[in-house]
C-alpha cells in the first residue's frame, strides 16, 4: 500500500504541459520521418546500382564481347548445334581478321535461313584468290601472283571427310554456281574466287553441310561482328577455339 508521503507527491506532480508533449510529438514524428527518408534513399542507392550495373552490361554486349548459340552443324566437329560461344569484339580493332579466324557475322541480305549472324571460318583475304582444284583441295594466291604461285590451303581442323570437296565444272549447273558473282574474277571460273578488297572468303568447317561463301559469296568487313575465341557451354566442354 502506497504511503501517505507517496500520496501527497502524485497529488502534487502537475500533468505535463502542452508545449512539453507538443515537443515530443515533434520528437517523434522527427524520428519517424528520418526513418522513411532513408529507407528512401536506400531503394534509390539500389536503383542506382541495378540501373549502372545493366548499363555497363549493355556497352560489354555492344562494344566487348557477346555470347552466341550455335544455330546449325555447319561448324561440326568444331563447334556443335547449342553450343554457346564468346565473341570478342574488339579484336579486329586491334588487328585484321587473320586466316583461321572463327568469325561472327551478320549474314548478306537474301540468305536463307531464319538466324540473323553466322559463324565460318576465314579462308581467303581480301585481294585473294581462292581456287577449287581438281584434287578436290583448296589454292590461294595472293595479290599480284598467278596460279602458278599457288600455296595449298593446310587445315588440320577439318574431319578427314571434309577435306577434300566435288570439284568445280563449268558443264555442272550445281557446282558451277557454287562459287558467287560477288567474286572479282569475272567472267569467273569455275571454282575460283577473286576477292574484292575488304571482302573475306568464309567456309564451314562441315563442309558438305555448310551454305557459306560458296554460295551467299564474300563478306564485307562492316557485316563482320568479332572473333569467336572462347566456347563456354556445354560446361564439361569449355575450350578456348
Amino acid at each position: 500500500m502506497q504511503s501517505r508521503m507517496e500520496m501527497e507527491a502524485i497529488l502534487d506532480d502537475p500533468a505535463p504541459a502542452s508545449d512539453d508533449l507538443d515537443s515530443i510529438m515533434a520528437e517523434t514524428d522527427a524520428t519517424t520521418e528520418g526513418f522513411r527518408s532513408s529507407d528512401i534513399r536506400t531503394v534509390l542507392e539500389w536503383l542506382a546500382v541495378i540501373i549502372s550495373a545493366l548499363a555497363v552490361a549493355l556497352l560489354i554486349k555492344q562494344f566487348v564481347l557477346q555470347a552466341f548459340e550455335i544455330p546449325s552443324a555447319s561448324m561440326e566437329p568444331t563447334v556443335n548445334v547449342d553450343d554457346r560461344i564468346l565473341v570478342n569484339k574488339v579484336s579486329y580493332r586491334l588487328h585484321d581478321v587473320r586466316r583461321g579466324d572463327l568469325v561472327v557475322f551478320e549474314k548478306l541480305p537474301g540468305t536463307p535461313g531464319d538466324t540473323k549472324d553466322l559463324i565460318k571460318r576465314a579462308i581467303a583475304l581480301p585481294g585473294e584468290t581462292i581456287e577449287l582444284r581438281d584434287d578436290g583441295r583448296l589454292w590461294i594466291w595472293g595479290p599480284g601472283e598467278t596460279p602458278d604461285d599457288a600455296l595449298l590451303l593446310e587445315e588440320p581442323y577439318l574431319a578427314e571427310d571434309d577435306r577434300f570437296l566435288v570439284a568445280p565444272s563449268a558443264t555442272s549447273a550445281v557446282t558451277s554456281d557454287l562459287w558467287n558473282p560477288a567474286c572479282a574474277n569475272q567472267p569467273r571460273t569455275p571454282g575460283r574466287c577473286t576477292l574484292p578488297d575488304g571482302h573475306f572468303f568464309m567456309m564451314g568447317d562441315n563442309r558438305n553441310q555448310s551454305s557459306d561463301s560458296r554460295f551467299f559469296g564474300p563478306i564485307p568487313q562492316e557485316n563482320i561482328i568479332g572473333r569467336a575465341f572462347l566456347r563456354i557451354w556445354p560446361i564439361g566442354d569449355i575450350s578456348t577455339l
